[in-house]
C-alpha cells in the first residue's frame, strides 16, 4: 500500500534560544528535518507534506527544494491540530498515512516499513504506535498494552495516575494508519485535558471507542529522541557519531582514538583507512582504501584517494582532490585543488586553484597566489617538477613538467619543460660589516 507522510515542525522551539528554526539545526552537519526527509525517502513516498507555522518563511524553502508540500498551523493546538492542517492536501490520497515529528530525526526506515507492515497485517489494527522503553520514563506519555502489542490504553503523562506512570512503555508520538480513518478520528478527538490541547494519540482511544484495536511496535530509544534544547541537541550528535563510528571500524577503518575522529553525514570511508586522533570530516567527503589521515586533520568537501597520507595538521578544503599516493603534510591547506598520483607537499604550504602533475615535489612554504582581490587564478605544476622551498607561484602560471623552481623563488611567468628558474635577488656580502656594526652600537649605547 503507498503511504504518506505527515511531518509536524510548526512549534517555536523556543527552547533552542535560537534565531534558527529548531528543525533545521544540524546534526553531522545535515538539518535535523533532512535526516527525517531523506531516511522516509528511501521508502519513496507518495506524499511528503510538512506542518509549519512559526518560521514558516525560513523552513519552506528546504521543504520544497525536497518536493514535499507545505500545509500550515497558524494557532499552536496541538500535535492532532495539526495533523488535521495536512487533510487538505492529501484529499485525494486513500493509502496509509504516518504522523512524525521533524525533531525527531533519527527514525529509520526500517522502522517506519515495520509499521507500515502491521497497519497491513490480517487483524487489521486501525492505528499503529511507536513505542519506547527509555532507561528513565520521564514525563512521556505512556502506553499500556499486552504481550501481543495490542493497545488497551494510551495517557499522556499529565494525565496519567500513579499505576500508568510505573509502565514503562512510552509514546514516541509516531503514529500510522490509513488516511481516512487517522483524519476521520482526529476530527473526534476533545481538547478536555491537562494542556488543554488536541492530542494525536487520542485518536486510538477514539478507535477503542468504537470497538476497533491499535498496536504497538518498538524502536530503540535513540530511534525516537526528541530535540527540544542545545543540551538534547548534543546529546543526538555524539549518539549519531558513536554509530557511524562503530560502522566504520565495522566495515574495515581504523580508528585510532574512536570518541575523536567526527564524520559528516556523508562521510565515505575505504577498508584499511587509518584516522588518527582529532580527525574532522566535513560534509562532501571521501577516503579510499589503504589512506591514512594523521591527527588533527580537517577534511572538508575533499577526495582522498588509495595509499594516501594527510597531515599531521593538513587541511583539506571544498574540491581538494588527492590521487592515489599523494601526500600532504603538517600544516599544508588545499582548495580546489588536485594533487597527482604520488605528488607530495610536506608541509607548510598553500595549494588553492591549481593542478599539480604526478611525482610533483612540492617544497615547504609553498604558495600558489591564487586571488587578486577581485578574482580566481590557476596554476599549472608539471609532472616531476620540483618548487623549492619559500617560493610564490603567482597565478595564472604553469610550471612545466620537470621543471626545477630554486628556493624563495616568486614565478610571475610560466616555466618551461625541464627549465631551471631562479626569481630572487642577487645576494652580496659585506666582508666585516657586522662585527663594525656591532662594535659601533655598543659605544653608542655605553655612551648614553
Amino acid at each position: 500500500m503507498p503511504f504518506a507522510a505527515i511531518i509536524l515542525a510548526a512549534g517555536k522551539g523556543t527552547r533552542m534560544k535560537s534565531a534558527r528554526h529548531k528543525v533545521l539545526h544540524s546534526i553531522a552537519g545535515k538539518p535535523m528535518l533532512g535526516h527525517l526527509m531523506d531516511e522516509l525517502a528511501r521508502l519513496d513516498p507518495a506524499k511528503t507534506v510538512v506542518v509549519l507555522g512559526a518560521g514558516r518563511e525560513e523552513v519552506e524553502p528546504f521543504v520544497v527544494e525536497r518536493g514535499a508540500s507545505v500545509a500550515v498551523q497558524e494557532d499552536q493546538l496541538g500535535t492532532g491540530h495539526a495533523v488535521l492542517r495536512a487533510r487538505e492536501v492529501l484529499a485525494d490520497f486513500d493509502g496509509a498515512v504516518l504522523a512524525c515529528f521533524g525533531d525527531v530525526p533519527m527514525v529509520r526506515a526500517e522502522t517506519v516499513a515495520k509499521m507500515l507492515e502491521t497497519l497491513n497485517a490480517p487483524d487489521a489494527p486501525t492505528c499503529v504506535v511507536l513505542g519506547f522503553r527509555p532507561n528513565d520514563a520521564l514525563a512521556y506519555g505512556r502506553i499500556i498494552a499486552d504481550n501481543a502489542g495490542r493497545i488497551g490504553k494510551m495517557v499522556e503523562y499529565k494525565d496519567s495516575s500513579a499505576e500508568e506512570r510505573a509502565v514503562n512503555l512510552c509514546n514516541s508520538g509516531l503514529i500510522a494508519a490509513k488516511a481516512a480513518d487517522m483524519f476521520a478520528l482526529l476530527d473526534r478527538v476533545g481538547n478536555d485535558n491537562a494542556q488543554g490541547e488536541y492530542y494525536l494519540p487520542d485518536m486510538v482511544m477514539v478507535a477503542q471507542a468504537d470497538g476497533r484495536h491499535s498496536a504497538v511496535i518498538e524502536a530503540a530509544p535513540w530511534e525516537v529522541a526528541g530535540i527540544n534544547s542545545r543540551a538534547e541537541l548534543a546529546d543526538a550528535e555524539r549518539a549519531w557519531q558513536d554509530r557511524r563510528r562503530e560502522q566504520a571500524m565495522a566495515d574495515g577503518a581504523t580508528l585510532v582514538d574512536p570518541a575523536t575522529v567526527w564524520f559528516s553525514h556523508d562521510t565515505r570511508i575505504g577498508r584499511d583507512v587509518t584516522i588518527e586522533p582529532q580527525v574532522r570530516f566535513g560534509p562532501g567527503s571521501s577516503v579510499a582504501d589503504g589512506a591514512t589521515i594523521h591527527a588533527f586533520s580537517h577534511i572538508e568537501g575533499a577526495s582522498v584517494g588509495a595509499g594516501c597520507s594527510v597531515g599531521p595538521y593538513a587541511r583539506l578544503r571544498p574540491g581538494a582532490v588527492m590521487e592515489e599516493g599523494s601526500k600532504v603534510g603538517n600544516f599544508v591547506e588545499m582548495k580546489q585543488a588536485t594533487l597527482g598520483k604520488g605528488a607530495k607537499a610536506s608541509h607548510l604550504t598553500y595549494l588553492g586553484d591549481a593542478t599539480i602533475g604526478a611525482g610533483a615535489n612540492i617544497g615547504a612554504g609553498t604558495i600558489t597566489c591564487n586571488y587578486d582581490g577581485y578574482f580566481k587564478y590557476q596554476t599549472e605544476i608539471g609532472e616531476g617538477a620540483f618548487i623549492g622551498s619559500n617560493s610564490a607561484l603567482v597565478a595564472p602560471v604553469k610550471i612545466g613538467a620537470g621543471a626545477i623552481v630554486g628556493a624563495g623563488s616568486v614565478v610571475t611567468k610560466d616555466v618551461e619543460t625541464d627549465a631551471l628558474v631562479l626569481a630572487r635577488g642577487e645576494q652580496s656580502a659585506k666582508p666585516g660589516w657586522a662585527k663594525r656594526f656591532r662594535d659601533a652600537m655598543i659605544r653608542k649605547k655605553a655612551a648614553k
